[in-house]
């Protein structure tokens, strides 16, 4: 069974996340409801393997399908499953600066670590990664990329991207690369605000964009950053951004994939959440993010959303063909060994 069924039966375009371990009767009655695309897990729904598998099992159950289940397990300080059930990996920083050593140690480095991250998620039944991050810091910028980012070096940034999708992929994980078209210049928190980047557009298009170019046309997802890029649309962020949306990710990126809003929760939004859910939609995301597992939010997000369109239909079914789907076998304990063999050149 596939993420959206048939044409005529198709999902809302919003992925929901839940408030706890496992389903709570009202949240049970929205899912039925509302059918979102898919669903997002955190911290707080995780306690142990069987207590996940359950609660994926239990998400795709109401709403009847092969629902995609997102997580965000970059490594480093970005990874909701920990040990002890898990292993913890490696910031993507350690790989960029492996890159300055030996470009295809880190690639290989690099390609092993994701694909122990994505059978670990497979394990669960967890099918898309919301990894890597692509972002390419600077000097100055807010640390919230820091070293989640492979480098600020934006060819390393750009030469690694494949890698760390492949990886993924590879275990049957579909790849959301983030956050288009680049928040590492980002000088505050956009959890909290609104950033907003002055830098001209030729900067962008020579750091900024690079690596997401290089990975554009690999089976990915993306997600948009809540970031105002004056170089391109001085008032909208680029969630809200038809000229961001249509001009930079779809036409200089070259993004024609499935785009999810980063989480409409975050403060650097204003507006209510139904505005948000529709303007996002209508500037061009095929879906909508929403994170938190508040039940009235969620309420008045799938109000605010819309059926999938034509163009997200088509994006989700090709990303199925992946999803659940492994290239290779891996063992995730001769993995994790093999990755941390290959970085202690860099340490």
């Amino acid at each position: 069974m596939s993420a959206t069924n048939s044409p005529g039966s198709r999902p809302s375009a919003v992925v929901f996340g839940c408030s706890g371990l496992t389903l709570t009767e009202e949240e049970q009655v929205l899912f039925k409801a509302s059918d979102p695309l898919g669903f997002i897990l955190f911290a707080r729904n995780v306690e142990a393997p069987n207590q996940v598998r359950a609660l994926v099992a239990e998400l795709r159950a109401c709403v009847g399908r092969n629902a995609p289940v997102l997580i965000d397990q970059e490594g480093g300080r970005v990874q909701r499953l920990r040990p002890p059930y898990w292993r913890s990996a490696p910031p993507l920083r350690q790989f960029g600066d492996l890159y300055a050593h030996d470009p295809e140690r880190a690639a290989r480095a690099l390609r092993i670590n994701m694909q122990a991250i994505g059978a670990e998620l497979a394990d669960l039944g967890i099918d898309v990664d919301c990894a890597p991050c692509l972002d390419v810091p600077v000097q100055g910028a807010h640390d919230v990329i820091g070293n989640r980012a492979l480098s600020e070096d934006p060819e390393v940034v750009a030469a690694l991207a494949a890698s760390a999708c492949d990886g993924l992929i590879d275990a049957g994980v579909v790849p959301v690369i983030k956050h288009l078209p680049g928040h590492g210049r980002a000088g505050v928190d956009s959890h909290k605000e609104l950033p907003v980047i002055d830098a001209p557009e030729e900067a962008l298009a020579n750091s900024d964009l690079l690596p997401f170019q290089a990975v554009a046309q690999l089976p990915v997802a993306a997600m948009t950053a809540h970031v105002v890029y004056q170089a391109f649309d001085r008032g909208k962020a680029a969630t809200l951004s038809t000229t961001v949306v249509s001009n930079v990710i779809r036409a200089r990126i070259g993004f024609d994939g499935l785009l999810m809003s980063d989480d409409l929760g975050m403060k650097a939004l204003n507006g209510s959440f139904e505005e948000l859910a529709a303007a996002s939609i209508k500037a061009g995301c095929d879906v909508v993010l929403h994170c938190s597992g508040d039940l009235a939010e969620m309420e008045q997000i799938a109000a605010g959303s819309s059926k999938l369109s034509n163009h997200a239909y088509h994006a989700m079914e090709e990303l199925d063909r992946y999803r659940g789907a492994p290239r290779v076998e891996i063992d995730r304990t001769d993995a994790s060994f093999e990755v941390a063999s290959l970085l202690e050149v860099a340490a």
